[in-house]
């Protein structure tokens, strides 16, 4: 953001300093030419006030009238000393070959201004510049609720990742690879921000749509662009959303898209067995679909765990009730216990939404606390859930 700013506000100066360059060049002074001979004339009887020497001609102002006269310029050496001896004031001068000078100043100011950007626009294109390095990350495992054992297992890998060395001398590598595998809204990126704040490493997220490309090889461009930018900024954890997106079963009979996807996974497992286990870059991957992934990607010891984040049971839900409901109040009638059975089977963003959905209601009522028909009138206008009691 601050860069667009940044480039915007030098496009409006050097947009301005041109308008005035043009505007000089522009304008139209209503100048008399007086032959040099009666210049000189004028000049002898004391009537030259003052005068301004430029390349090709000479300005100057009479006493005796108003207005403003040129004649030509003599380029002789004495001619400045003449119009001293003669007390003429001698202003300093501007003239077109200034003005010209100026006007190329601009001109390859906004020239190279322009190819700059663009340059910078066709960079971002082809490598990782539009991917950003989270280095101060405060989430943690508390912040998720219920999934102890998964919280518990990966415990072990932010262990590994802060100590490599320790367990690197009884032979033991960190792993390269977590696959996260669950239906949408339940936290996977949730765990990826948590697991990289308990290390207290840096992040890089990323979605498979952002590898991407209509270009040819521009994906497989990106991926050593983001695992160099990681192995820049080690230890890292690279997390790719919707990793299905890029990581599909390779087709070599398709189409030109199915050969680009297939160049970004050929990529990305160069890059997964290329770095060492020493260079501290960990890749997550997100997805919705395991079973359409590629072989060859999720083998063992390039994604060497998988969770699966499912939908939140009945503890669980309770537990992101009260999460949802600090600072809002339920209604005294409202049970938590009952509520988390209507809940049951939605992910934890639903819970969130029908939550956030019905305070919004009693605020439209003017209810300090959320009751009964707000939930209902929640779950309706969302189509989440349908239920007519708690």
């Amino acid at each position: 953001m601050k860069t667009k700013k940044f480039l915007v506000l030098a496009l409006i100066i050097l947009a301005i300093l041109l308008g005035i360059v043009l505007i000089l060049l522009t304008q139209n002074k209503d100048i008399k030419y007086m032959p040099y001979r009666n210049f000189s004339n004028r000049l002898a009887s004391g009537d030259v006030e003052s005068a301004q020497i430029e390349s090709k001609k000479v300005l100057f102002w009479l006493k005796s009238q108003s207005g403003d006269y040129f004649t030509d310029n003599p380029k002789n050496d004495n001619f400045r000393e003449n119009l001293l001896i003669n007390d003429v004031q001698i202003k300093e001068s501007f003239d077109d070959e200034d003005m010209a000078f100026a006007f190329d100043i601009i001109f390859y100011a906004i020239f190279f201004f322009v190819m700059g950007f663009a340059l910078y626009k066709f960079s971002s294109l082809f490598g990782a510049t539009k991917f950003k390095v989270i280095h101060k990350n405060n989430t943690k495992f508390t912040d998720i609720c219920g999934m102890e054992e998964i919280k518990k297992d990966m415990t072990k890998t932010v262990d590994l990742l802060k100590n490599p060395d320790k367990y690197k001398e009884k032979g033991i590598r960190p792993p390269k690879g977590i696959i996260l595998e669950g239906p949408p809204g339940n936290g996977k990126t949730l765990f990826a921000k948590a697991l990289a704040g308990e290390a207290n490493i840096n992040f890089i997220p990323t979605k498979g749509a952002d590898f991407q490309s209509a270009m040819m090889s521009i994906g497989p461009h990106k991926i050593k662009s983001v695992f160099k930018k990681a192995k820049r900024h080690k230890p890292c954890i690279i997390f790719i959303d919707e990793f299905d997106g890029i990581g599909e079963r390779r087709n070599y009979t398709g189409t030109g898209i199915d050969k680009e996807n297939n160049r970004i996974i050929t990529a990305m497992l160069n890059e997964m067995d290329g770095f060492e286990n020493e260079d501290g870059v960990l890749v997550i991957g997100a997805t919705n679909s395991y079973g359409s992934l590629d072989a060859a990607l999720i083998r063992p010891g390039r994604f060497d765990k998988k969770y699966n984040i499912v939908n939140p049971d009945k503890e669980t839900i309770i537990e992101l009730i009260k999460m949802y409901t600090k600072g809002k109040k339920l209604a005294s009638n409202i049970n938590i216990d009952s509520l988390a059975k209507c809940f049951n089977g939605l992910s934890c963003s639903a819970v969130e939404t029908l939550l956030n959905e019905s305070a919004m209601e009693a605020q439209i009522a003017g209810r300090e606390e959320i009751v009964l028909e707000d939930v209902i009138k929640a779950g309706r206008k969302t189509n989440i859930i349908k239920i007519n009691r708690i």
